[in-house]
């Protein structure tokens, strides 16, 4: 099991690598709440996290279509480099998230917008258990 998430983890930190070099920068993004100031308060070491959430099998399509309409959001924020939702292949009620940020700024705002926090209130309802979040570091750009 060990093997698998190393590996999960591995392919998920390649793909987003080569997703932020092929994505081209989104224009006209702005914050929810209508401006830019967020972004000149952000520092620049990137938040990286894998987070698994057990989710209720009965509760798995609701979240699913919550997610649907969460990650459009979630993308189009200023600072969310890369935001993947994925389960794993051994287990299709774990949901898997791998989440960057570009810095502690940004997903300190990203916590605060109100789709966020629906978005996390249907997770938790949703969960069997505890979620387990693993913090990532950059080894190299």
């Amino acid at each position: 099991m060990k093997t698998t998430r190393i590996t999960a983890v591995a392919l998920l930190i390649v793909v987003s690598a080569w997703a932020l070099h092929v994505r081209p920068n989104p224009v006209g993004n702005t914050p929810a709440h209508g401006n830019g100031k967020e972004q000149s308060n952000m520092t620049s070491e990137k938040v990286i996290m894998l987070i698994e959430a057990k989710i209720q099998p009965p509760r798995r399509e609701e979240l699913i279509d919550a997610l649907r309409q969460y990650l459009p959001q979630v993308r189009a924020e200023p600072g969310v480099e890369a935001f993947y939702v994925t389960a794993r292949k051994d287990d299709p009620n774990t949901f898997v998230f791998y989440e960057v940020y570009r810095s502690q700024a940004a997903q300190d705002f990203h916590l605060q917008q109100d789709f966020t926090k629906k978005f996390l209130a249907t997770l938790k309802g949703a969960q069997a258990g505890d979620r387990v979040r693993t913090n990532l570091v950059e080894l190299a750009e």
